[in-house]
């Protein structure tokens, strides 16, 4: 019940988009640069993918989890029933279309051969360092976020396989 309302609020907040509209006025010095904004955008997505998670039942255990010498991080663990699904969190915005007319891929397509060997390897040692035995798998969660829309979120449960 808790997850559904502040879902709900999340949600509400995200009716316009997660990411910023670009500043008009390009002069002032507070103006983020695209890096940033992008940083932020990524942020916001994880913090809607959290709530979204726990409204579909996920009980997480662990949020941006990295270990010392090991490249990636895990953003999200958790527990699906019985099941720990290790989940990467991809958000894009949708802007224009791409120069030439060409459609701008899915965020499920940037979760690649290398970005899946590095989860893997961080999942082991999630599952070594805290001992846990269980079933596990990877899910990605794709949110797409449009200036002026709500976002949406796919998700794709056991995604890939190790």
């Amino acid at each position: 019940m808790f997850a559904r309302l502040i879902f709900a609020l999340v949600q509400f907040g995200a009716r316009k988009g997660l990411s910023e509209a670009p500043a008009e006025d390009s002069s002032r010095a507070s103006v983020a640069s695209p890096k940033e904004n992008a940083r932020r955008t990524g942020i916001r997505g994880e913090t809607y993918a959290y709530w979204y998670l726990r409204r579909h039942g996920y009980t997480l255990v662990a949020r941006n989890y990295t270990f010392p010498g090991f490249k990636g991080e895990i953003d999200m663990a958790g527990y699906d029933g019985s099941v720990l699904a290790f989940v990467e969190v991809k958000t894009r915005t949708i802007a224009e279309p791409l120069p030439g007319g060409a459609a701008v891929p899915p965020p499920e397509e940037s979760v690649d051969s290398e970005k899946r060997r590095n989860l893997v390897r961080m999942a082991r040692q999630f599952l070594r360092a805290r001992r846990i035995e269980s079933a596990h798998r990877f899910d990605v969660l794709a949110i797409e976020t449009r200036l002026g829309a709500p976002p949406k979120a796919r998700l794709h449960k056991d995604a890939f396989r190790t």
